[in-house]
């Protein structure tokens, strides 16, 4: 854990660039082109390319070497921005959409080699853990990357973030140079056969044994038609509430979402070390429950105090459930781990993206609190139906227990497989982590 510390600040540095970068580069193409389609089509090529890269990003993590994969993402990244930066001014607006298939391209790349990585880092016994400490530093970046992003952009321009967005990129890329870490577990066979093999197992379970693990993706791509919902629908709530200062409740709302998401690592660690278990299926419902909950409360127009209470709570279990459904994929197989974590970016993204195109058609009849509700509670339906089944299969068996899958950690693959199944087909109980939408 030692190493794994400062691979955590390096990548909240670059989470950090990223959240200003998400700011700094939709508000610069409005104002190079004139045009909100043009801001519009920008997000949506982004989007679509994290799509299409969680797919491809799987079969990469699985055939190659990790930490030089996302070594090279960062450097992909700090590069189209420092070309964008030194572009002549008539050449930047076509360059900007090189950078969003760039930036969505590298960061999906990004973010499935590390969550596919952190059993090999840390130890399988460590992944709670490790992955909260993710969730934590990606939250203070996340209110440091708002918070800053207006005033470096009004003080210094839009060159000035181009290049500090630059900077966090090159500064994470060396600090997963320079750690020694090992990403990826020892080979064990010809690459080619276990490449074809890990190809097949992950079909075969995603078909026919994980209907559960099938069940928690799908409830991650319905959270991502939520997360864009009360995304579109906060800056219209927030002018309704206050016109004279719209930013406020934004700004008070995103502060404490990100406080919910820092306690809920607190939370999750500790109970993990006191008790020797991990959260598994059930804890993971249930916290996509209270969150989608939260997130309706808050447009439901109650006093600041309340609202923010809601805001804290959804945060936390935004926060909670992340953690849980990332270390319940990190138990699979690390031949099979990259795919998973591929599929799951390509179904969020798709969720996310596609919510913002229809929440933002919706709220052009409806209310926020009546957009918010619908899509947030699809995702209460859906949980809630996992829940049934989970409770008809019966009692959850912890896939991080160590003395229960010793066969995994020792790098026996069959006995891994056995278990991943076995699990799948009797409704385990596990621990998981992810990349919080917010």
């Amino acid at each position: 854990m030692r190493y794994f510390r400062l691979l955590v600040l390096g990548n909240g540095i670059s989470a950090y660039g990223s959240y200003l970068n998400m700011v700094a580069l939709n508000v610069f193409v409005y104002d190079a082109t004139g045009s909100a389609l043009a801001a519009g089509l920008f997000m949506a090529v982004r989007l679509a390319t994290s799509v299409v890269s969680g797919w491809v990003s799987g079969r990469l993590v699985t055939a190659h070497d990790r930490k030089r994969l996302m070594v090279g993402a960062d450097l992909c990244q700090a590069v189209a921005l420092l070309t964008l930066l030194f572009a002549p001014d008539g050449t930047r607006v076509g360059l900007l959409y090189a950078l969003a298939v760039v930036t969505g391209g590298c960061s999906t790349l990004s973010q499935v080699a590390l969550r596919s990585s952190i059993p090999e880092i840390v130890g399988a016994e460590h992944r709670v853990r490790a992955n909260g400490l993710l969730v934590t530093g990606r939250s203070l970046a996340m209110i440091a990357g708002f918070a800053s992003s207006g005033l470096v952009v009004a003080e210094f321009g839009y060159s000035a973030a181009f290049a500090l967005d630059a900077a966090t990129f090159l500064v994470s890329a060396t600090v997963l140079y320079l750690l020694p870490v090992r990403t990826k577990a020892p080979a064990a066979g010809a690459g080619s056969a276990e490449s074809s093999d890990a190809a097949r197992w992950t079909a075969r379970m995603l078909l026919g044994t994980a209907p559960v693990l099938m069940a928690m993706i799908a409830i991650r791509a319905v959270d991502g038609l939520g997360s864009s919902s009360h995304n579109v629908a906060l800056p219209i709530y927030s002018s309704a509430l206050d016109p004279d200062h719209p930013a406020t409740f934004i700004s008070q709302f995103w502060a404490t979402w990100a406080i919910g998401n820092i306690v809920a690592q607190q939370v999750i660690g500790r109970v993990t070390k006191k008790s020797g278990r991990t959260p598994g299926e059930r804890a993971f419902a249930l916290g996509a429950c209270v969150m989608s909950a939260g997130f309706i409360v808050v447009f439901c127009g109650l006093p600041t105090v309340p609202a923010v209470i809601a805001a804290l709570v959804a945060g936390a279990a935004d926060g909670f459930t992340e953690i849980v459904y990332v270390s319940r994929l990190q138990t699979a197989p690390d031949e099979q781990r990259g795919r998973l974590f591929g599929l799951s970016a390509s179904a969020e993204n798709t969720g996310f993206g596609l919510g913002m195109l229809v929440s933002g058609a919706l709220l052009e009849r409806f209310s926020p609190l009546q957009v918010v509700a619908a899509f947030q509670g699809l995702a209460i339906a859906l949980c809630v139906a996992l829940l049934l089944v989970l409770v008809r299969r019966g009692g959850e068996r912890d896939p991080g227990d160590e003395g229960k899958t010793s066969a995994d950690d020792t790098g026996d693959r069959d006995a891994g497989d056995r278990d991943a199944v076995a699990d799948d087909k009797g409704g385990r109980d596990a621990s998981t982590v992810t990349e919080g939408r917010g």
